[in-house]
């Protein structure tokens, strides 16, 4: 969990859930289990313990998960820390509508997510069948902003899944993307693509994302694209087509509750956390 995040399209993480599986082609590269593995040896004993036996290096040297998923409740009151308004990507070293989270403990994010409107939430999701079986049992926060990846043509289904659920802004994250897609965007608010990154990455074709860019246009939904990818992100660089795009759903602008009435919701939403006393955010 960091305040400051090198994801480009938000600047904070909030992980009260750690560990997954991987379900797809997308996930093959997956830079969770990275973090998650460093973390299992960080020598704060909260890090490390939070961490440890949620991921495995392979004989081949390929990174995975264990399959165990670590609830996290007592950092379900870290937003309230934070004094200032953040763009927040949660869980991003889990997944929310994994199948071992329960419904219970998705609601009380979502608690969570309400009782602080100031900032604005970024979830994401490769589970969107249960996602939108969810969907009708939960209450939306209009704070929230509610994703599914779309690696390749054959995971696109994911996008009629999310359309129908209760999210106020839809996005979709294709990334890494892995050859041409063609989405069907009605009801879709932000795409966000992007090239596989790292020493496995998968080719990438500028092509592909020009299309997704040229289709968000036709639908008035709002283009980011976040990387070339490739084994060296950094010199592939973000720029498509000779310029940058960084385009997001607009924030709504809400004042911060002062401290006091911040230390009283979360301890009202998060008895985990000793009466009066808000968790400093720590790493992952």
């Amino acid at each position: 969990m960091s305040t400051v995040s090198t994801i480009e399209w938000t600047n904070a993480t909030w992980n009260f859930l750690l560990g997954c599986d991987k379900v797809s082609p997308g996930c093959a590269g997956c830079y969770a289990v990275k973090d998650v593995l460093r973390m299992a040896g960080n020598p704060n004993p909260k890090v490390s313990g939070a961490n440890r036996g949620l991921a495995y290096r392979q004989d081949n040297g390929v990174l995975n998960w264990t399959g165990v998923v670590r609830l996290l409740p007592e950092r379900l009151a870290v937003p309230f820390e934070w004094a200032v308004p953040k763009k927040v990507f949660v869980n991003s070293l889990s997944d929310l509508f994994h199948g071992d989270v329960p419904v219970e403990f998705i609601r009380r994010a979502f608690a969570v997510m309400r009782a602080t409107p100031w900032h604005t939430y970024q979830a994401l999701t490769k589970r969107a069948a249960r996602l939108a079986v969810l969907s009708p049992d939960l209450d939306w926060p209009g704070n929230l902003w509610m994703g599914v990846s779309v690696e390749s043509q054959p995971y696109a289904y994911r996008v009629d899944h999310l359309r129908g659920t209760g999210a106020r802004v839809k996005f979709l994250s294709v990334e890494p993307l892995l050859g041409p897609v063609d989405l069907d965007l009605s009801g879709i608010d932000r795409v966000i693509t992007g090239g596989e990154s790292g020493p496995r990455a998968r080719p990438f074709d500028p092509a592909w994302a020009l299309a997704a860019r040229d289709r968000c246009e036709a639908h008035g939904a709002k283009f980011f694209h976040k990387q070339n990818g490739g084994r060296n992100k950094k010199a592939s660089g973000r720029l498509l087509d000779g310029r940058t795009y960084d385009e997001m759903p607009e924030t709504r602008a809400v004042p911060v509750a002062p401290a006091r009435e911040r230390r009283r919701l979360a301890t009202e939403l998060v008895p985990e956390v000793p009466a009066g006393r808000v968790p400093l955010p720590l790493a992952g």
